[in-house]
């Protein structure tokens, strides 16, 4: 009895423990190392999705429109909310991130790496005072995220040309998807139905479509007769394309004109709806990238509204959020922050633009000069004074709140 027990414990534990061989064909084995293959069998992410032109319009739309909007930092004071144009974050965010790139060029690419890839990243240059000085952009693949085993917070390992190197959470600019996934992995199903229906209709008008016509027989046709027969044929039909008429087919010839099926009609219905499901996976109203289906004069503007409240906002917070944490020191956070200006977002036609400029001026919200500037006109003298220019009263104007000299 003994006996028996020391030899199974003499035994190599690798024989205790079940083991299982997967082929490399196995999709088992993508499940191991965190990636799904899908089922249509075309997987379509980073760089290779942007070749579907409704995910190209799609990050396209985000990126650039987040790199086109304006973004300052700002300083809460007495007088109110200030820009903060002495701070040295202020020409990163709102001109340029360093010497060869604008900061609006740097949102859009560091998006679409998030949008493409899940994250995007930049690494910042400091004074030697240890103020904010450039944003620099790190590739793809360059940036393996860690995290510190005492309080948890985010290490980033940066693949360098001298080796790698460990910077902390406030030295990386990170831009991160929901999740840390990019929308093209989670929708890899149907950007790859898209990918597939558009590859079947360039094979499609391609090779020459549909055949006009069949014409065929029954009783096998060989020999020198044969191809007589269907060389006359041949010319006989070629000439009825050409001049019209009745075609006449003899020997047991038969003319057939295939008809669509139904699922070839249907074909620009399902690339209809996966334009609506690669816009789902965007967050984008479908009329953005150019499904104007079911779009009207009435519910665009609603949705071009919802754009900025359900798609760009959250982007524009982690933007904000990413800001802070590497740009400003802990006491500037108290009083300092980032905003993106969105107003254009928002602009209506010429008519509604005016009504609307008309109210903030005799309102007294806005000065002429305010409205003027916004118009990229010259001020006029007097228009810094918070007066309504329909009224004739004696009363003095109220004159606006100071600026802060740049």
């Amino acid at each position: 009895m003994l006996q028996n027990i020391k030899k199974a414990a003499m035994k190599p534990l690798t024989s205790l423990i079940e083991q299982k061989a997967y082929s490399l064909l196995d999709g088992r084995i993508s499940e191991l190392f965190g990636i799904r293959h899908t089922y249509s069998g075309v997987n379509r992410e980073g760089q290779s999705a942007l070749y579907v032109p409704a995910v190209l319009q799609a990050v396209r739309l985000i990126s650039e429109t987040i790199g086109s909007l304006p973004c300052k930092v700002f300083r809460e004071s007495a007088a109110g909310k200030l820009p903060a144009k002495d701070h040295s974050t202020y020409r990163i965010v709102h001109k340029r991130a360093n010497e060869w790139t604008g900061a609006g060029e740097l949102r859009t690419i560091l998006t679409a790496d998030a949008l493409m890839h899940g994250n995007g990243y930049a690494k910042v240059v400091r004074f030697g005072d240890g103020r904010p000085f450039e944003l620099h952009r790190l590739k793809h693949g360059k940036v393996t995220v860690l995290e510190d085993e005492l309080t948890g917070a985010p290490v980033y390992r940066v693949s360098e040309k001298t080796g790698t190197r460990d910077y902390p959470h406030t030295e990386i600019l990170h831009i991160q998807s929901f999740l840390g996934t990019s929308p093209l992995a989670f929708g890899k199903e149907g950007i790859g139905l898209a990918a597939i229906l558009e590859r079947h209709g360039a094979q499609f008008f391609g090779s020459g479509a549909r055949p006009s016509a069949v014409i065929s027989n029954d009783k096998p046709q060989g020999g020198e007769a044969g191809a007589q027969t269907i060389s006359n044929i041949r010319k006989s039909y070629a000439d009825f394309q050409k001049n019209g008429g009745a075609l006449f087919m003899d020997a047991g010839w038969k003319f057939d004109q295939p008809t669509m099926t139904s699922t070839d009609a249907q074909f620009l219905e399902n690339r209809v709806f996966q334009l609506g499901e690669i816009a789902r996976i965007f967050g984008v109203p479908p009329h953005l990238i150019f499904n104007l289906e079911r779009a009207t004069w009435g519910n665009a503007e609603t949705m071009g509204a919802s754009f900025l409240q359900l798609c760009l906002r959250p982007w524009l917070d982690r933007w904000q959020d990413a800001m802070t944490t590497v740009l400003l020191s802990e006491d500037e956070q108290d009083d300092h922050y980032f905003e993106f200006v969105t107003d254009d977002l928002m602009r209506a036609d010429a008519a509604s633009r005016t009504a609307n400029m008309t109210a903030l001026v005799t309102n007294r919200i806005m000065t002429p000069n305010e409205v003027r500037a916004i118009l990229n006109m010259p001020p006029l003298p007097g228009g810094d004074e918070l007066t309504n220019p329909h009224t004739t009263s004696n009363a003095a104007p109220a004159p606006a709140p100071a600026k802060e000299n740049a």
